[in-house]
């Protein structure tokens, strides 16, 4: 007879994921290496230039070809810069949702339409489009441009835009890639084994809210990676989560103490988690 831990377990199974979370972390990984490799979207004009331009650029673009009265053509290549800030602006999943609400009566999820700048796709007809809509931007960000400090702010356009403070997000997001490097990573096995994880974790975290417990959930590097991939993929994310939980699961990435005995301190995540007196195991 199963006890209650190994009932525990199989209950957090049950947790229904529209995602193939799978197949969408190996797609995460190989962005973020590609941005961990390229060293400019991290600080300095860069930055500041992407940000400009996924606010003021890619979202409006992004809401008028993600029109459902106006089918897309063909799958639409985010440029890198633009889809680095985005990734980074979802993972702050409710302020997402309520910034595309406000600003274009949406939530702008990539669904089928958007492919990532990294993953090989012919990049014509979106800088054809891209180009139609902005002729005097360039579709993709020359990194070693010198001038991109003197003109970020020279052409605002006349547009609505967020105003996350998008820097610090950034910010929060440069180190994540170095965690969840490893070649374990890359494994089909542990990326299988980490989806079981992040299940239990939701299903923690979901009891925690149901009997109102103030208990912090602090998820390990592999949970960690699956709970941001799931969260780019906004619909779904907010679909699942309102199926288990009623409401949005936050992700609040502003906690960065890792100091012993602080919130992150990686010696006692496991021990956040996955206790015996929590009934829930770490497989």
């Amino acid at each position: 007879m199963p006890n209650q831990q190994d009932q525990e377990w199989d209950e957090a199974q049950k947790i229904v994921i529209s995602t193939d979370l799978t197949t969408a972390a190996k797609k995460h990984l190989q962005f973020l290496e590609v941005v961990d490799k390229n060293g400019h979207l991290y600080d300095g004009p860069a930055l500041e230039k992407a940000i400009f331009r996924y606010k003021y650029y890619w979202l409006p673009l992004l809401a008028e070809y993600t029109n459902l009265s106006q089918l897309p053509e063909c799958q639409f290549v985010v440029p890198l810069d633009c889809e680095w800030i985005w990734h980074c602006h979802r993972l702050n999943p409710v302020r997402y949702m309520v910034d595309c609400i406000e600003l274009f009566g949406k939530v702008l999820d990539p669904g089928c339409v958007v492919v990532s700048s990294v993953e090989g796709a012919c990049k014509k007809q979106s800088e054809e489009i891209w180009s139609k809509k902005y002729p005097q931007e360039r579709y993709e960000l020359n990194f070693g441009d010198h001038s991109i400090k003197n003109d970020t702010h020279s052409r605002l356009p006349d547009v609505p835009s967020t105003n996350y403070d998008l820097i610090s997000a950034v910010k929060r997001q440069s180190s994540f890639y170095h965690k969840v490097s490893g070649a374990i990573y890359r494994e089909d096995l542990y990326l299988e084994e980490a989806v079981k994880r992040y299940k239990g974790f939701l299903h923690l975290v979901s009891r925690n809210i149901k009997k109102k417990l103030n208990n912090p959930c602090v998820p390990t590097y592999d949970i960690d990676l699956m709970w941001h991939t799931h969260q780019l993929y906004p619909r779904s994310y907010c679909k699942d989560a309102m199926a288990l939980v009623g409401q949005m699961l936050h992700h609040d990435d502003t906690d960065t103490d890792q100091s012993k005995g602080g919130k992150l301190d990686g010696r006692d995540l496991v021990t956040h988690l996955w206790t015996p007196r929590e009934n829930i195991r770490l497989r």
